[in-house]
């Protein structure tokens, strides 16, 4: 096996480590709570649905927003899962997974790990098209997940419509239609009372 092979499934085995990392939410039939991997297999093909929705498509570049929704997370394996209505931990959040990131991505060869690294720097950072869109389709599946569930995560932490509100403000820069979910899946978790 040549080098770069070798580092290639090095780094390919290393990422097997996010199928532990535990995320708060739970799965929609509340039988347990999901982990990282499964969100990140859960926002990509949510991200293909919901790609339909978006205003600016010759802007986009569907393959990076797969890219970037597929390795994002990858930095919890390390960093661990910040809960996102968790406001101390939140403050310390980037910099946890940026020394993450920096050190997962070195493990690949050089040039695909300064990709990755760049595509999570653009995801983190919210700029561009490609990573408002990925960064609106990941706010929403924990918004999603925990309506159509009865919340446990949320009932737990106390999280109320507003705080979701406040936390997701985000999903205003991206496409119409998400936002407008996201009031319509608020409303319903009000109505089921698992928001107040």
């Amino acid at each position: 096996m040549d080098k770069r092979l070798k580092q290639q499934i090095e780094f390919v085995l290393e990422v097997d480590k996010l199928k532990n990392v535990i995320r708060r939410n739970y799965l929609v039939d509340d039988s347990r709570r999901e982990n990282v991997a499964e969100h990140s297999w859960h926002s990509i093909l949510t991200a293909l649905i919901l790609y339909e929705y978006a205003e600016n498509k010759p802007q986009l570049n569907l393959l990076r927003i797969v890219k970037m929704i597929a390795i994002h997370d990858l930095v919890e394996i390390e960093a661990g899962d910040t809960f996102m209505f968790d406001s101390e931990a939140n403050m310390e959040r980037f910099n946890r997974e940026n020394q993450a990131a920096k050190k997962l991505f070195t493990k690949l060869p050089y040039d695909q790990g300064k990709e990755y690294y760049d595509l999570w720097l653009e995801f983190e950072k919210e700029e561009t098209h490609d990573s408002i869109f990925a960064a609106s389709v990941d706010k929403i599946m924990p918004v999603l997940l925990n309506t159509y569930s009865s919340g446990i995560s949320w009932r737990e932490a106390d999280v109320t419509s507003d705080m979701v509100f406040e936390t997701l403000k985000g999903i205003k820069k991206g496409p119409r239609k998400i936002e407008e979910l996201l009031k319509e899946l608020v409303k319903l978790a009000e109505e089921k009372q698992i928001l107040s």
